[in-house]
């Protein structure tokens, strides 16, 4: 099931049981713990409990709290990668807005395509920039991935290959100059143990704008 089929707030309860999850495999979440999470009163957490449970998404057990059922793993897992993709992407761009409540805002607007379009302009990464894992994407979508041609960042790509550069993400203090040595989507790139050959010459490229340049194998 997509994440189109939930209302935001239980997409919400859903992703923070996965949160807890994460932590300590397995472990039940008391209502009140749940409500002071997500900011709302414990009869309201009861309720949406109750309903997740009607649904198979948690197992609940009063006084005991809530755990999550395989499905709802499924979909607190998708949820957080969602949310990590999210991240990771507005940390490349020039965003100077809040990042982590702004991809919980983009997380609700993903679908499956988005998903796999989103996990491919980013290298399908396995970790966001500092290092916090992101979850594997669901046999289907990474299924999906697997059928498009190779997305890389630009730092992250093979040696010796031919690849056309698809987005540049984030303004450097040399931009204009790399712009003038033919930097721009569609140019071509190719990685070699002494540099980046951009359309046959060899150019100096920042570690942090190769992580926000986009390419393709050809």
């Amino acid at each position: 099931m997509g994440a189109g089929h939930f209302q935001e707030y239980e997409e919400m309860y859903l992703k923070t049981l996965y949160n807890e999850h994460e932590k300590i495999p397995g472990k039940r979440v008391r209502n009140r713990e749940l409500a002071a999470h997500l900011d709302v009163s414990p009869a309201s957490a009861t309720e949406m409990v109750q309903r997740l449970a009607k649904n198979g998404y948690v197992e609940y057990q009063p006084y005991k709290g809530v755990l999550l059922t395989e499905k709802g793993l499924e979909l607190g897992k998708m949820m957080k990668r969602r949310h990590r993709l999210a991240e990771t992407l507005l940390g490349l761009m020039p965003f100077e807005g809040d990042v982590y409540e702004t991809a919980c805002r983009l997380e609700h607007a993903f679908n499956d395509d988005l998903e796999v379009c989103i996990s491919l302009i980013l290298g399908n990464p396995s970790a966001d920039s500092s290092g916090i894992e992101i979850p594997s994407a669901s046999e289907d979508i990474a299924q999906r991935i697997s059928e498009y041609s190779s997305y890389y960042m630009l730092g992250n790509m093979p040696e010796n290959i031919n690849c056309e550069i698809m987005i540049l993400m984030l303004v450097s203090d040399n931009t204009e100059v790399l712009k003038s040595a033919g930097l721009e989507v569609g140019s071509s790139v190719i990685r070699t143990p002494d540099g980046y050959f951009l359309n046959g010459s060899l150019v100096d490229i920042s570690p942090e704008f190769a992580d926000s340049i986009i390419v393709r194998s050809s």
